[in-house]
């Protein structure tokens, strides 16, 4: 009896099929085999149903995978697991004509995982599909209707997306903070202390009650000044206490990828592809998760590898709240198998699955502890009391800090600095060795980064992990945005005409949108409403904030010279040329110059010759007429032609002495 197994990606096969024996047989449908048409909506209103094609590649793959059928006795479905992978396999039964749909899910590639879904084969979950097909519709919708609605009204070739657009306002409205952000100078005081051992500590000063009514800030540059000039001050509170600090949670998604753009400068995408190899190579459990908590195997084999290294576990097993609206189906990302403490193939992959190595094993074991030791001290400049804090700490238990030796994580470092304050008492007098005044200027909001877009994304629960690098890669190749030298994230001019056609005329643009529909498709999923429902409200909300955006205002790119509408750059049959949104009322149409409208060649001069059929003058026209085929030299071109036309169409050679051949 021979098994297919079909998995989504070439990478699997061969780690796969090292677990099972010569019954089974295991393919690749390398992603998705049918989609939407790459021409047209494939929708049709008013039943929404999709109009599914397969690809230019998965004709080839559905060929293969059908001859294998046919050899085969079982066959069955294990692509990735999650609404997409269920879609996937739904489709893969549909083009396999396939009698009987088994499907099996795995979150690790182990042997044990695999032997386990096989043995729990079970049926594809409609309406997981169905889920996968909301967003898949929703997403054609919009684009399909809005983006030649936008392009229209502004002479630009735009793009609108369910998440893409919200993603760009984003950054063009963190832009317009900057910009309309006043500067205010603002003042501070730190006193320096000595010690005997030749170090130094510091208390800054408390500004909050000299602060004025109405202000954030101390402005009183004098009195800081003053202030900086005290020469002793006096203990009035000493404390010595102990502070734990809590490992993280194991990765998600999102956090995987904010981690790896800070610690390893990895862009989303990047840190997606090289997380894919890992799953594939049976390194990591499945990559694409909301959840920051793993399941009882994982904790026992991290608990098991810990406790063979000496490093103490937390006595509870830890677990962690989930960001609202969290898809829950998988674990977080951790390690295969703990004890694997270096995998990947490639130097990049390697320092990938470390990062994620060192997250998983440190969220289960203990807290690290620090000495506290606070200090409150107060003084008298000129009859007005002032007070000043100090803080310092030493680690005395590294707990989970052991994880990562000297390599402290970014994301979870201290402000606090050791600060080593000495053995003090309360009522005790010290003398100040130096006053520093602070001069301190307010600072912007900080523009985006990919891995900062990304923690906003999902705290406003705009669109899904799994999609933010791809979400990213799209308004970076449609430059609405762009990155600088130190990867800041700007928009373009273009990005903020799409950011102000859309923002309060479609409400998918709204920052509350795309959470409140992953609801709705989170719905669709546990069979609590149906697609119909979702898309069907959708399309009619759309139809009204079309009618909206003809009454919207846009500045235009390229007005057109004879009707005040939007020149729009079309692409005809011999390159670009512009043309009139107003079309068929307005006909005119330029040349392309370097992407901008050119100047309309004036008509060729009437040379006095009438013509033979209407008595009408004959002009002249000389050129060159380019060729459809690249890299084949224009044509020139030398005839006469009525200026009649178009109501006489003659045409005429030119003789070799300049003149119109009349005569046959």
């Amino acid at each position: 009896m021979t098994t297919l197994i079909i998995v989504e990606s070439p990478g699997k096969v061969g780690k796969i099929s090292s677990f099972l024996g010569s019954d089974f047989k295991v393919m690749a449908s390398v992603g998705h085999v049918r989609d939407l048409p790459k021409k047209g909506m494939g929708i049709d209103a008013p039943n929404f149903l999709l109009n599914y094609e397969p690809t230019e590649r998965g004709e080839g793959v559905i060929a293969k995978l059908k001859a294998q059928v046919k050899q085969s006795d079982r066959v069955l479905l294990a692509t990735d697991p999650d609404r997409e992978g269920e879609a996937i396999a739904w489709h893969l039964a549909e083009a396999l004509n396939l009698k009987k749909r088994e499907r099996i899910t795995f979150g690790a590639i182990t042997k044990d995982k695999v032997l386990a879904a096989i043995a729990d084969a079970h049926e594809i979950d409609m309406n997981k599909v169905h889920a996968q097909e909301g967003r898949r519709a929703l997403d054609r919708i919009i684009g399909y209707r809005v983006s030649p609605a936008l392009s229209s009204r502004t002479g630009l070739m735009l793009g609108a997306g369910r998440v893409q657009s919200p993603a760009v306002r984003l950054v063009v409205d963190r832009e317009r903070e900057i910009e309309a952000f006043k500067v205010t100078q603002h003042f501070g005081v730190d006193l320096v202390f000595n010690n005997e051992d030749q170090t130094t500590w510091k208390a800054a000063w408390n500004t909050k009650p000299h602060i004025a009514e109405g202000e954030s800030y101390l402005l009183d540059k004098a009195l800081a000044e003053r202030v900086a000039g005290i020469k002793s001050v006096t203990v009035t509170k000493y404390e010595n206490g102990e502070k734990s600090r809590a490992p993280s949670a194991p990765f998600t998604t999102s956090t995987l990828q904010q981690a790896a753009g800070t610690r390893l400068k990895f862009k989303p995408k990047k840190t997606m592809d090289l997380a894919q190899k890992l799953y594939e190579q049976g390194a990591i459990t499945y990559h694409r998760t909301d959840s920051p908590n793993m399941d009882v195997e994982g904790m026992a084999d991290i608990a098991s590898y810990a406790e063979s290294v000496n490093w103490p576990l937390s006595e509870k097993k830890r677990t962690w709240k989930s960001k609202e609206g969290a898809q829950e189906g998988h674990e977080a990302i951790r390690p295969s198998h703990a004890a694997d403490l270096d995998l990947g193939e490639t130097e990049d992959e390697k320092k990938l699955y470390r990062l994620i190595w060192e997250r998983a094993i440190a969220s289960q074991l203990q807290d690290a502890v620090y000495a506290v030791r606070t200090v409150e001290l107060s003084g008298d400049v000129d009859g007005l009391p002032v007070a000043f804090n100090a803080t310092g700490r030493t680690l005395v238990k590294p707990g989970w800090l052991a994880v990562y030796g000297d390599d402290e994580p970014d994301e979870d470092s201290e402000k606090e600095s050791s600060n080593p304050i000495p053995q003090l008492a309360e009522e005790m007098p010290l003398a100040v060795d130096k006053g520093l005044m602070l001069s301190k200027k307010t600072k912007p909001p900080t523009r985006y980064k990919e891995t900062t877009l990304v923690a906003e994304m999902e705290r406003l629960g705009i669109g899904r992990p799994s999609t933010y690098a791809a979400i990213l890669e799209n308004i970076s190749n449609r430059a609405y945005i762009v990155s600088d030298e130190k990867g800041y994230l700007r928009p373009s001019e273009i990005g903020s005409t799409v950011r102000d056609g859309l923002v309060n005329n479609f409400a998918f643009v709204n920052l509350d949108y795309t959470r409140t529909l992953e609801e709705q498709l989170d719905d669709i999923a546990e069979g609590k409403t149906s697609y119909y429902d979702v898309v069907s409200s959708a399309w009619a909300a759309l139809d009204q904030e079309l009618e909206k955006l003809n009454q919207v205002e846009f500045k235009i790119a390229h007005p057109c010279p004879e009707c005040g509408k939007a020149l729009g750059r079309r692409n005809g049959q011999y390159g670009p040329f512009w043309s009139c949104t107003g079309y068929p009322e307005c006909k005119i149409s330029l040349p392309d110059e370097k992407g901008k409208p050119g100047v309309k060649k004036a008509p060729p001069a009437p040379t006095g010759i009438p013509c033979p059929e209407c008595g009408k003058d004959l002009a002249r026209r000389q050129g060159e007429k380019k060729s459809k085929v690249k890299g084949v030299k224009p044509r020139k071109y030398d005839f006469y032609s009525c200026t009649g036309y178009p109501k006489c169409d003659k045409k005429f050679n030119t003789g070799p002495d300049g003149k119109p051949i009349l005569t046959e």
